[in-house]
């Protein structure tokens, strides 16, 4: 699995955090992978309405398209899966300017809560703005520190449109929601904006075609094993093996003897066959 994905699940580190580490220096982690599992850990599958599904889909039905935006949409991946379809994108850069950026900050306990340009009633505030504040707003216990507590990265007038009463021009300071008065503050900065042109080529219809396309190029067998190498595999499938021995320095040897899906200087994620089972397998070393 993913470096962050095996990070994010607590299960298999339980043990490891009640002894007094917080992480283990290395990790050997095998998970059954079916053709379902293998496309998740290859091919980005964007939500419906984001801007990665957006470009992909005209790309694939115009031939190409185009975005203005502040970051790269496929900086991680370059595979990307649009229903049962998978595509490998490429994202090019065509020219950048300097755009104005605006974020609200929100104190929730501010020392004054004089309104200075005025005061508005959260249920007054116009769609663009509830939209983007309503879930700070609506946490039941906000977070309280000397200052102003939270910021809202709203993105430049454009793209908020003219519904906002506090981008591109801020008309109210202070905002009273459910009796409580929160102060507010709109800051500015200028950044780069790029033009974006996608194009992609489809690489596979369906989840087990593209699944057999990414063992053809990544899957091996791990066999040959000795008794104690055998002990370390068998323990990670089990949960995972967090031991630095001899043990585990030959299997994971091994392992990075093969191209794998993902690899670092640290870590990587590997698609390995042991004993007619294919297992993701993670490895830190």
């Amino acid at each position: 699995m993913r470096r962050r994905q095996f990070l994010a699940s607590g299960t298999a580190l339980l043990s490891v955090a009640v002894a007094g580490c917080g992480h283990p220096s290395v990790v050997l982690d095998m998970d059954d992978a079916t053709a379902a599992d293998i496309a998740d850990e290859v091919a980005m599958s964007p939500e419906p309405d984001s801007a990665e599904h957006a470009v992909v889909s005209s790309a694939a039905e115009n031939g190409s398209s185009t975005r203005r935006g502040r970051s790269d949409l496929f900086d991680r991946t370059d595979t990307v899966r649009i229903g049962d379809h998978f595509y490998e994108v490429s994202e090019t850069r065509l020219s950048s300017s300097e755009v104005t950026v605006y974020d609200v900050r929100i104190d929730f306990d501010p020392a004054d809560s004089t309104a200075e340009l005025g005061e508005i009633t959260y249920e007054e505030l116009p769609a663009a703005d509830r939209q983007r504040l309503d879930q700070i707003l609506s946490d039941d216990d906000p977070p309280s520190q000397d200052g102003y507590d939270v910021g809202v990265g709203y993105g430049t007038a454009e793209e908020v449109g003219d519904g906002s009463v506090f981008v591109p021009e801020q008309q109210y300071d202070i905002i009273v929601h459910d009796g409580d008065r929160y102060r507010v503050e709109v800051n500015s900065r200028t950044t780069t904006e790029t033009e974006y042109r996608y194009e992609v080529t489809a690489v596979a219809s369906g989840v087990d075609s593209f699944a057999d396309r990414i063992r053809d190029q990544y899957l091996f067998t791990l066999s040959g094993l000795s008794d104690a190498e055998r002990e370390v595999v068998e323990e990670a499938i089990d949960g995972g093996y967090f031991e630095d021995d001899e043990a585990f320095q030959s299997v994971t040897d091994r392992i990075r003897d093969h191209e794998g899906i993902e690899v670092t200087d640290s870590y990587g994620t590997w698609l390995i066959e042991y004993e007619q089972t294919e297992y993701l397998t993670y490895v830190e070393w």
